[in-house]
């Protein structure tokens, strides 16, 4: 019995978890277009950071409450120093402003 609390414990947590993540995918182009670099399911509270790359749009699915976009380049790197751009919970698409690419993203 204490076999299966336990596992059903940890199968709500894991079920909990996924409702609470977003799925993003990252493209080279403005407007969610041009060439697909890669699609990535972030947990609520994470910054997901692209390292030395950087994306001019992403686009998300599935976020709980906010996502937050930050632009590449020295201070705003791996979410930090206040973000470029904000948006509520659903989906959509965010295209870095002129100039700029997206270097990381939070999700809450």
């Amino acid at each position: 019995m204490q076999f299966n609390v336990v596992f059903i414990t940890t199968a709500l947590l894991a079920s909990a978890s996924l409702a609470m993540s977003a799925t993003v995918t990252l493209f080279a182009g403005a407007g969610c277009t041009g060439a697909n670099e890669g699609s990535f399911s972030v947990p609520s509270g994470e910054c997901l950071t692209l390292g030395s790359g950087s994306v001019k749009s992403i686009s998300y699915s599935g976020v709980p409450s906010e996502i937050e976009f930050f632009i590449s380049g020295g201070g705003h790197d791996s979410c930090t120093n206040g973000p470029s751009a904000v948006f509520g919970g659903g989906s959509g698409c965010s295209t870095a402003p002129a100039g700029v690419n997206w270097e990381s993203l939070a999700v809450f």
